[in-house]
């Protein structure tokens, strides 16, 4: 079935001019309000909140040069002094604090290729290397490129042909390297237009470029058929340290021994303003985090927002590995949103107890998954498993042995048959067709998918604000879960390394 049109008329288009409407609350402390009650916080929960949260920080981009807001960029400056501004317009109901870190970022890139003299559209993935090269052979990568033996003798001093999918980047291009090729050209594994993601930071890999799947079975057809097809390409980015924040808001109400945490990446790609990706996520949390201060908790909420999702995870991991472990130990449950109005949606929940992809968290990310189920479920949502891959922020905290939950819509993996029987949308092509491109704007979030997320967040924070009850404690032992994100397969639905 197709999840219901949204109980809020409202266009994307008409999104456009819009502003949040919630109110600033000004309390000195949360002493007398309401105890939270779900039904009432989640009904706060407006779409018109989210869109004009989002419309914010695509005019934060927009009003940049760079039309982005990448890690250390004016437009992520601003995206965090806007943050920051929301939460402390709520009077004294939060503790603020901006965490400072510097890293590396991809600033600026160019893409420059042609085949047998005809320009093609390329993109250049974040932390690729500088390379040019004139008129070089292509010579295609059997199967998927993912074992050193799937690279022939015949790339050494040639330019490997690679389809996407099923291993990361950095591994297709390794053993491309190893066996002597000078550069590698990644074709898309959908028509999604051309690939595109990241190497995870800086490395001393072969020069990579993305193509679409179209030119790439177009050229290796060619070649399959006896033709010689040579290549010319220019590839470049600027690369630079660059600093910014993470933000942290802790409810000062509530018992801070048993916190929730809530936490969605603040940064975008070089390529646009990254309203999806992850405006989307960073909204859903700031505008369930100005809805709460009109009410009391039993538990402590912190919610954070990080910084350098985009370059590998790098803003969450500064604040957990600095983080002492006697704060780590008093988060009962983090919940993570990155992606959350997909334009071609599923609802997806991460897959805690291992039932669909079979990598599970340490106790209480099962309870998490069942709260977002039995939520989807009350409201007549179908939902799907994402895989609990690590590959987003809450990487980290499974890393430091933190239960683990949240919600996505999709990002770079294909839609199927079967989940358009269940939330429409279109089969075979990206659940965000604008993932990591210019396009990823106000006008192409699904509104749908935005507030029946938005809402989950809330459900979620109405619960564990209230009580754990039936929710597992932490332990010593749960500290000595490790979780392998290298070794994690890849997701449907999974971002960035693929």
């Amino acid at each position: 079935m197709k999840v219901p049109t949204s109980t809020v008329a409202l266009t994307a288009a008409s999104a456009l001019v819009l502003t949040s409407s919630a109110e600033p609350i000004r309390r000195d402390s949360n002493h007398g309000l309401p105890l939270i009650e779900d039904k009432a916080f989640v009904d706060s929960i407006l779409l018109e909140d989210l869109v004009g949260c989002a419309q914010s920080l695509e005019d934060i981009a927009y009003a940049t040069s760079r039309r982005n807001r990448v890690h250390g960029t004016e437009g992520h400056l601003s995206t965090v002094k806007y943050i920051v501004e929301q939460l402390e317009s709520l009077g004294d109901y939060y503790d603020v604090e901006q965490q400072e870190y510097t890293t590396e970022v991809t600033l600026q890139s160019q893409a420059a290729l042609s085949i047998n003299g005809e320009a093609v559209e390329a993109a250049t993935f974040s932390f690729g290397n500088n390379g040019t090269w004139t008129d070089e052979p292509l010579v295609p990568v059997a199967n998927l490129g993912c074992n050193p033996e799937d690279h022939p003798g015949t790339v050494s001093g040639a330019v490997a042909l690679i389809a996407r999918g099923n291993c990361t980047f950095v591994e297709k291009i390794t053993y491309a390297g190893q066996k002597g090729a000078i550069a590698a050209v990644i074709y898309n594994n959908a028509d999604a237009g051309v690939a595109a993601g990241t190497l995870g930071g800086v490395n001393d890999l072969i020069p990579l470029g993305g193509i679409s799947r179209a030119d790439g079975l177009r050229f290796l057809a060619q070649i399959e058929g006896g033709a010689t097809v040579g290549s010319t390409g220019e590839f470049w980015q600027y690369v630079a340290n660059t600093t910014s924040y993470n933000v942290v808001a802790s409810s000062r109400g509530g018992d801070a021994s048993n916190v929730l945490f809530l936490g969605a990446h603040s940064d975008s790609v070089e390529a646009g303003p990254g309203i999806n990706d992850n405006g989307s996520g960073s909204c859903g949390i700031l505008t369930v985090a100005r809805a709460l201060a009109a009410w009391r908790t039993t538990n402590q909420v912190r919610f954070g927002w990080w910084t350098a999702e985009e370059e590998g995870l790098l803003g969450a991991e500064h604040y957990v590995a600095a983080a002492p472990q006697s704060v780590l130990d008093k988060v009962r449950l983090y919940l993570n949103f990155d992606m959350i109005a997909s334009p071609n949606y599923v609802l997806g929940i991460y897959d805690g107890d291992g039932s669909s992809f079979n990598l599970s968290g340490p106790a209480g990310s099962a309870e998490a998954e069942k709260l977002f189920e039995a939520w989807y479920e009350s409201q007549g949502l179908p939902h799907v498993g994402s895989e609990f891959s690590g590959r987003s922020d809450y990487g980290p905290f499974l890393d430091a042995g933190v239960p683990c939950g949240g919600l996505d819509t999709g990002a770079d993996g294909t839609k199927t048959a079967e989940e358009v029987t269940m939330f429409g949308g279109t089969e075979g092509i990206w659940y965000d067709p604008n993932y990591h491109s210019a396009a990823d704007n106000v006008t192409n979030l699904d509104l749908d998918a935005f507030e029946a997320t938005g809402r989950g967040i809330a459900h979620a924070v109405a619960t564990y604000g209230k009580s754990w009850e039936g929710f597992p404690t932490r332990n010593a032992t749960s500290r000595k879960w490790k979780y392998s994100r290298g070794l994690a397969k890849k997701t449907r639905r999974g971002k960035k390394t693929y």
